[in-house]
């Protein structure tokens, strides 16, 4: 086992990453940048070292900074938690360079991949079920034109090197092919530095379902079931639970039997997961892999009781699995939300500033894995995630009152978040009959969000009301003139605020 492991990240996954070495009798090396030298992960670890300025691109992004800190503390080896460096081959490859193990897959596993086309292509030859379409980049649009008419519209055009929803385009028909291609070639080239894209049969309203995978270098795997990530807002998830509605067992063992045989083409090691969208008859296809720990691994944890950044440093080490495909079993259910610091009537707007107080929900049932503590900054330059919430309970329902009561237990001040937010989906009643889809968020809940009545808007109103009024009133009294002009009628100050005059 390792005696020393850096965290080659920030946040509250830096943090994850910290207390499964501490449990371990790792110890830990942080990196941070400027502007999060006083950020909880920071001061978590038992050595942290400055890697430069704010931006990410000048710190956290940068692997001669993380390979030399790596070097001087004597860390046998890196965690690169999710994001940053995550699934960037190049840093594989230079770990392997300088003796260095990385946890995560082989550099190999990161560019198969991490190439839509060249997984499309790998996990087809392994007999895994893809979305009909190309499995090659498309060059010109005479021939997007010719697949677009062979598979039907409605068509969808993807990076090739492309997630987080950027390079994506919906194409209905014929004559939107033209734009649509030269948008998402723009998008991808600006996102990815690589403009390349291929073209899919555009699923109507498919639910999303992951496979989490574990595998080991002695050709071990095991598949830790499903989790429903429908809940999404312009493609990006925010809310997701194990298991899905939708998924029976016969599905479930087909789905974990396909996701193995994807890793297993790629030698895979570590933890990975393969995306799925499934259709409305419950057919799945192969969307994507993951090459790295998901922001979503909590709820898997919570239902099957496997620690999976754990298992994923043992696997590193060249241990074995610890669990075979029979040791796992799902119990209970499991929800998370990713708490942000947004604001939700703004359109999601980030709002970065310090939280002036902060009160983490608890009871039985509830995880929050944060790295945030009361009086600590979250700063312009990251992804402005507060925590991940996390609510287990004994059956769906269960978990949604629990995550319900702990949205109501969380107080976060100083910063707009996410928390009202995902107080409205937990009692949206398509959420609670687990009737949605990919597209519920952006096409029904926000459109039943405009036509909501919000509680209480008379005493609000009210309220706002009495508070301009004694604001002007004070500033109003401020302003009175001296005693040598008379006294002053508080009467008429206070019937007509803001206006000076004397008595």
């Amino acid at each position: 086992m390792f005696r020393k492991i850096l965290i080659a990240n920030r946040g509250e996954i830096a943090v994850r990453v910290l207390r499964a070495c501490k449990e371990l009798g790792i110890r830990t090396v942080a990196v941070f940048s400027e502007v999060d030298r006083k950020a909880l992960h920071t001061r978590y670890a038992d050595e942290a070292y400055c890697i430069g300025p704010a931006p990410a691109g000048e710190s956290y992004l940068v692997i001669d900074k993380i390979i030399d800190v790596a070097k001087r503390a004597g860390a046998e080896a890196i965690h690169p938690g999710y994001g940053f460096l995550a699934e960037n081959p190049l840093f594989a490859d230079r770990c392997e360079k300088e003796k260095i193990k990385l946890i995560g897959p082989s550099a190999h596993a990161m560019r198969t991949m991490g190439s839509k086309t060249l997984a499309r292509k790998t996990v087809q030859a392994a007999g895994v079920p893809v979305v009909p379409g190309t499995v090659e980049p498309i060059t010109t649009e005479a021939e997007v034109v010719r697949v677009a008419k062979e598979i039907g519209f409605p068509v969808m055009l993807k990076a090739t090197a492309g997630g987080g929803g950027k390079g994506l385009r919906l194409v209905r028909e014929e004559s939107e092919l033209s734009s649509s291609l030269r948008m998402a070639k723009s998008e991808a080239k600006s996102a990815f530095s690589d403009d390349s894209v291929y073209i899919e049969k555009y699923i109507e309203n498919p639910r999303h379902v992951e496979i989490q995978i574990l595998g080991d270098r002695h050709g071990n795997y095991a598949h830790l079931c499903e989790r429903e990530c429908s809940i999404q807002r312009r493609h990006q998830k925010v809310v997701e639970e194990s298991p899905s509605v939708i998924v029976t067992p016969e599905m479930r063992s087909a789905m974990g039997k396909v996701a193995i045989e994807a890793a297993r083409a790629v030698k895979y090691e570590g933890a990975g997961t393969c995306e799925f969208l499934v259709d409305r008859d419950r057919n799945f296809f192969f969307l994507e892999m993951n090459t790295r720990l998901q922001v979503e691994h909590p709820v898997t944890e919570m239902v099957t009781g496997i620690d999976i950044v754990k298992e994923q440093i043992r696997v590193a080490a060249g241990e074995r699995l610890s669990i075979c495909q029979e040791d796992v079993k799902q119990s209970g259910h499991a929800i998370e939300c990713r708490v942000y610091a947004e604001d939700p009537e703004r359109n999601f707007m980030p709002c970065p500033g310090v939280v002036t107080s902060l009160r983490i929900p608890g009871g039985p049932g509830v995880r929050d894995d944060s790295g945030m503590y009361e009086g600590s900054e979250i700063p312009i330059y990251y992804d402005p995630i507060i925590s991940k919430l996390v609510a287990w309970g004994k059956d769906r329902t269960e978990a949604i009152a629990r995550m319900k009561r702990a949205l109501a237990e969380y107080v976060v001040t100083g910063v707009k978040t996410t928390i009202p937010f995902h107080i409205r989906v937990m009692n949206s009643r398509h959420f609670i009959e687990g009737n949605f889809d990919t597209n519920f968020i952006d096409k029904v809940f926000f459109k039943e969000e405009e036509a909501r009545q919000l509680a209480n808007e008379e005493v609000a109103l009210v309220t706002a009301a009495i508070q301009v009024f004694t604001g002007e009133r004070k500033r109003a009294v401020a302003r009175q003139p001296g005693e040598a002009a008379g006294p002053v009628s508080m009467w008429k100050y206070s019937t007509r605020p803001g206006i000076r005059k004397i008595g």
